[in-house]
């Protein structure tokens, strides 16, 4: 079982407390009106779908009931480091080499 570190209540739980809540940082255009359609269906639906290190949100439905960020390595599904919601998205480089554990 996948052990998550929520940052809001500091604690480490099973992964069936949490639900996945897509991509983590992406901006939603300050005036939707203005953008073209094309570049409001990008921001809607398109999403970043890489194999290795991905920055995603999180929300813990069965604890705090809290959104936070979460570095996961989607090919071997290690959580490497979470954080807050509105915390600024780490560097992904620097987690290259333990990722590869």
């Amino acid at each position: 079982m996948l052990l998550i570190r929520c940052p809001h209540c500091e604690m480490e739980r099973p992964e069936i407390e949490f639900r996945y809540a897509g991509e983590a940082h992406i901006v939603r255009p300050p005036d939707p009106a203005a953008v073209s359609d094309e570049a409001w269906a990008d921001y809607l639906y398109m999403r970043a779908n890489p194999k290795g290190l991905h920055a995603e949100r999180w929300r813990h439905i069965h604890g705090c009931g809290r959104f936070f960020n979460a570095v996961r390595h989607t090919v071997t599904d290690k959580i490497l480091k979470t954080y807050k919601a509105g915390e600024p998205k780490p560097d992904l480089g620097a987690f290259a080499t333990s990722a590869d554990r």
